[in-house]
């Protein structure tokens, strides 16, 4: 693998007494990591494994942890830890894409955006189940049980594309990202979706500037609501915006 190349640990699930819950992630490179998995001696082993993977270009796996006596730990639960590579676009322009939901819409705009070559993109979903079994190059796959605990791990100049299956994750995570820097943020869903949304996050304090950075509803209606049409009318709305950006600052 790369320099520019790193394995994310996810904890997927966990039996009994662990030192983290479900959708703790952290990032593991050949010189350095990057958050924590509860440390102690099972993030001592899972950064070994992370490092093996770097080393034989191995991409993905997932391994069950007993959290006894040969971990020198004595929480006496299991944890099984998902391992997944992630990787900076050797040539990359563009800020990195962070798409929250693998259905239908989501795989569409991954599939979209990925032949450009021109930005990282990560596609997260809440099970293993949820992702698909071919991604194309240049999408890497995080599965995070609590999306909202994989949030800090996003580049601060990420653009955004919320679309889960559940409404309460799509409000939690636009809390969340309201709470830190982003590029950009959009949202899948209807007017009136979005104006109840607005409501609840001016409740939960953020103020109504803020919350206009968020675009919602996404896509062109006029195309019709199959995924690849919103997934078409979302990239060339990225597009524009990106190159009106670069027409600015150039």
């Amino acid at each position: 693998m790369g320099e520019n190349q790193w394995i994310t640990i996810t904890v997927m699930r966990t039996q009994g007494s662990a030192p983290r819950d479900a959708g703790t992630a952290m990032r593991v490179f050949a010189d350095g990591q990057d958050g924590t998995i509860g440390g102690g001696a099972l993030e001592w082993e899972a950064t070994a494994i992370a490092h093996e993977m770097l080393a034989n270009g191995k991409t993905d796996m997932q391994r069950v942890m007993p959290l006894g006596p040969d971990l020198g730990q004595c929480c006496g639960g299991t944890v099984t830890l998902g391992f997944q590579q992630g990787a900076a676009v050797g040539d990359a322009t563009q800020p990195a894409l962070w798409i929250w939901g693998a259905g239908h819409v989501g795989r569409a705009i991954a599939g979209v955006f990925a032949p450009f070559n021109d930005r990282p993109i990560t596609l997260i979903d809440t099970t293993a189940a949820r992702m698909p079994s071919n991604l194309p190059d240049g999408v890497a796959p995080l599965v995070a049980a609590d999306p909202l605990l994989v949030v800090p791990h996003a580049p601060s100049n990420a653009d955004h594309l919320v679309l889960t299956y559940s409404h309460d994750i799509d409000l939690a995570l636009c809390d969340a990202l309201l709470r830190r820097d982003f590029g950009s943020i959009g949202l899948i869903g209807s007017d009136t979706k979005w104006t109840r949304f607005r409501r609840r996050l001016t409740a939960m304090g953020h103020g109504n500037e803020q919350i206009s950075r968020i675009a919602c509803p996404i896509g062109d209606p006029a195309l019709g609501k199959h995924p690849q049409a919103i997934a078409l009318s979302v990239a060339t709305a990225m597009l524009t915006t990106q190159s009106v950006k670069e027409e600015r600052t150039g």
